[in-house]
C-alpha cells in the first residue's frame, strides 16, 4: 500500500471515528446485533468482540499488574482498556487514525485509566515501539486490513519479548471473492498460522468464533436499514465511509471465517 493509499484509509477511519460519538443509532444497532446486552458500558467499540471473547483474550494474554501490553489497531480504545482494567497491566494502544487515538485518550481519562494507558499513531508494520518491550499484544477485528500481514506479524514479534503472548480476533478471507478489490484484495489471507510460525510464534489455539456470520450480517444490515438516521447523526463523510464497508461486505461476502487466535513468542 502506497503512502497515498494509507492516507486515504486513515482519512476514512478518521471520518468514522469522528462521527461515532454523535450517533445514538449506531450505538443502538451495534449493541443489539454485534456486542450484546451484557457488554460493559463505557467500553463499547465498532468491532465484533463480545464480552465472552474479551474474557478469553484477557485470560490468554496472561497479564497482571506490572505487565505491559499493546493493542494494535486499538480504535477508540474500548477492548484494550477493558483488558487493562481487568488485569492491571499497562496498555499502549496504536492506531492509524489519529482521531481514534485522541478519542481513546479521552476515554481512558473518563474511565480513570489514564495512569495505565497511553495511545499513539502507528500501523501494524510500523508501531514505533521498542524491541521486546512488551509482555503481550492483542488486536480485535483489524488484522485482515493490514496491507502486508507477514510484515505485521514480524513487527509484533519484534516488540513482544520471548515467552510473551499474541492474542487476536480477525477475519480470514475468501481470496477468490476479494481479488482486485481495494484494501481487501491487497493481501488476502485464509490462514494466519503459517505467518505466525514464520514470524517466530508458536500457535497454541486457533478456532472459529461461534455465530460470527449471523452477527456480522445482522449488524451490517441494521446499519444499511438505518441509513437515513445515520446520515443525519454522523454527517455525509462519516456515514459514507461506514456504509461503503457495509455495502461491500454484504454484497461480496469476503470472509470465509472469523478466528480467535493465541500464540507465544519463541
Amino acid at each position: 500500500m502506497s503512502s497515498d493509499d494509507l492516507q486515504r484509509v486513515a482519512a476514512g477511519y478518521d471520518a468514522v471515528y469522528a462521527a461515532v460519538p454523535t450517533s445514538p443509532t449506531l450505538a443502538r444497532v451495534w449493541r443489539e446485533h454485534a456486542l450484546g446486552a451484557d457488554f460493559p458500558e463505557g467500553f463499547e467499540h465498532i468491532s465484533f468482540a463480545t464480552l465472552a471473547e474479551l474474557r478469553i483474550i484477557a485470560s490468554e494474554l496472561r497479564l497482571d499488574t506490572g505487565s505491559m501490553f499493546v493493542d494494535l489497531a486499538c480504535g477508540m480504545g474500548g477492548p484494550g482498556l477493558w483488558v487493562a482494567r481487568e488485569t492491571g497491566a499497562a496498555l499502549t494502544g496504536i492506531d492509524v487514525s489519529l482521531v481514534a487515538v485522541a478519542g481513546a485518550r479521552e476515554r481512558a481519562a473518563r474511565l480513570g485509566l489514564a495512569n495505565i494507558a497511553q495511545f499513539s499513531g502507528g500501523t501494524f508494520a510500523q508501531t514505533g515501539l521498542s524491541d521486546a518491550a512488551f509482555d503481550g499484544a492483542m488486536s480485535v477485528d483489524a488484522l485482515q486490513y493490514a496491507p502486508d500481514k507477514q510484515a505485521a506479524m514480524d513487527e509484533v514479534a519484534r516488540i513482544v519479548r520471548p515467552g510473551g503472548r499474541l492474542v487476536f480476533a480477525c477475519f480470514e478471507f475468501d481470496a477468490a471473492r476479494v481479488a482486485g478489490l481495494p484494501v481487501l484484495g491487497t493481501d488476502p489471507v485464509s490462514d494466519y498460522r503459517p505467518l505466525l510460525e514464520r514470524a517466530g510464534f508458536k500457535v497454541s489455539s486457533y478456532s472459529e468464533t461461534p455465530g460470527w456470520r449471523a452477527r456480522l450480517t445482522s449488524a451490517y444490515q441494521g446499519i444499511a436499514d438505518a441509513k437515513t438516521s445515520l446520515t443525519a447523526e454522523m454527517g455525509d463523510a462519516g456515514c459514507s465511509s461506514l456504509l461503503g464497508e457495509v455495502a461491500v461486505t454484504l454484497q461480496v461476502q469476503p470472509y470465509r471465517s472469523r478466528v480467535l487466535v493465541s500464540a507465544t513468542r519463541r
